[in-house]
C-alpha cells in the first residue's frame, strides 16, 4: 500500500509514519522545505517537500498514492495568526481533497480534532456527529477544524473515500518540538511551576491515536467520523502522577480558573515578548473547564481502538523528554 502523510514531522505525524513503516506500508512524508526532519530521514521512507497551500506540490506528492493521511495544520491555542491558520487548516484541506481527486487517490484519512465538535453541557456524553459549524465552537483552532471537517463531509464521494478521526488532547513520547502540554510536563519535572490550575481535560497517548488512525484507514467507513479519545484527568491528577514519576514535588498553590481566564491575554503578550510558548492562554484555560467526556464506543466497536493507561503514557513521556535533554 502506497500512502502519503502530510504533516509527517508533527507529533502524531511522525509516530504515524513509524507505525506505518512497521506495518509494511510504502511511505512518502510530505513536509515543508525548511523543516528540520533528521528524525524522519533515518526511516526507510521517501521525503516530498511542499506546502498544502500549493496544489501543484500536493499533486506531485500524491501521484501514484493509494491513501493520503492528512495531518498537516497549525495548532494554535492563542489568538494570533488568523489569516495564516485559516489558509493552512481550511484552504490547505480543500487543496488536499482536490489533489486526491485529480491524482485518483482511493482514500483520504483526515485528522480533525474533538475541538471541532460543538460543546455539550457537563454530565453529557459526547458522541460523533456530522454537524460542524465554526460559529458554534470557541477558539481559532477549533473553528478551522470545524470548517475543514464540514467541507470534507459535504464532499464525500466514491473517490476518494473520506474518513475522519477526532483525537482529544494528545500526549506521549516522540515529541521533538514540545507542545503546550509537553512543555507543562517538562516544566513540572524541572520544578519551574509554582501553581496549578483547577480543571482538566481528556488526554490520549499519541501512539494510540496513530494506531487508531491506521485502523480507521483499514476498517473505517466512507463518510464516517471516529473519536480517538483517552482518559479524563484533572490538572492536579496529571501533576501528581508526574510527581510520582519524577519525585519532584508538585506545587500546592491552586489558581482559580476564572482568574487565569481573565488574565490569560496578559500571559499571551508576555510570552510573545520573551519569545516563548505560553503554557496557559485564555483559550486553554477555557478548555480546562469544558465537558471532555468523549465516547470512544464507536471507534472501539468498528475499528478495534484501544487505549493504554495514562500512568504508562506519562512515564514514557517523561523518559522521552529526559532522553531529549529537556528534563534535568
Amino acid at each position: 500500500m502506497k500512502c502519503v502523510v502530510t504533516g509527517a514531522s508533527g507529533h502524531i505525524g511522525n509516530v504515524l509514519v513509524r507505525k506505518l513503516v512497521e506495518k509494511g506500508y510504502k511511505i512518502k512524508a510530505f513536509v515543508l522545505k525548511d523543516e528540520k526532519i533528521d528524525y524522519l530521514k533515518e526511516l526507510p521512507i521517501e521525503i516530498s517537500y511542499g506546502d498544502v497551500r500549493d496544489l501543484e506540490s500536493l499533486k506531485q506528492a500524491f501521484h501514484g498514492a493509494d491513501e493520503v493521511f492528512h495531518l498537516a495544520g497549525i495548532i494554535d491555542i492563542g489568538t494570533t495568526n488568523k489569516k495564516l491558520i485559516y489558509s493552512v487548516n481550511v484552504e490547505g484541506t480543500k487543496n488536499v481533497l482536490e489533489a486526491c481527486k485529480q491524482e485518483k487517490v482511493k482514500r483520504l484519512i483526515y485528522t480533525s480534532s474533538v475541538h471541532a465538535i460543538t460543546e455539550r453541557p457537563k454530565g453529557e456524553i459526547i458522541y460523533e456527529t456530522k454537524e460542524f459549524e465554526e460559529e458554534k465552537v470557541k477558539g481559532l483552532y477549533a473553528k478551522t477544524k470545524a470548517a475543514a471537517t464540514k467541507y470534507l463531509l459535504e464532499n464525500v464521494s466514491s473517490q476518494p473515500e473520506i474518513i475522519i478521526v477526532h483525537p482529544s488532547g494528545v500526549i506521549g513520547p516522540y515529541e521533538y518540538i514540545p507542545s503546550n502540554l509537553g512543555q507543562l510536563i517538562i516544566d513540572c519535572a524541572n520544578k519551574k511551576i509554582g501553581a496549578y490550575l483547577e480543571g482538566g481535560y481528556n488526554f490520549v497517548d499519541v501512539r494510540d491515536v496513530a494506531e487508531g488512525t491506521i485502523e480507521a484507514a483499514e476498517k473505517g467507513k466512507n463518510g464516517e467520523c471516529y473519536i480517538l479519545a483517552g482518559h479524563q484527568i484533572s490538572v492536579k491528577e496529571l501533576m501528581l502522577e508526574i510527581e510520582k514519576i519524577t519525585k519532584v514535588k508538585m506545587p500546592s498553590f491552586k489558581i482559580a480558573r476564572w482568574f487565569a481566564y481573565a488574565t490569560g491575554f496578559l500571559s499571551e503578550i508576555y510570552y510573545k515578548i520573551v519569545k516563548e510558548k505560553p503554557l496557559f492562554t485564555s483559550y486553554a484555560v477555557y478548555t480546562l473547564g469544558t465537558n471532555s467526556n468523549f465516547s470512544i464506543d464507536k471507534a472501539q466497536k468498528e475499528l478495534g481502538y484501544k487505549i493504554r493507561p495514562m500512568e504508562e503514557t506519562l512515564k514514557d513521556t517523561v523518559e522521552w523528554f529526559r532522553k531529549m535533554g529537556k528534563i534535568k
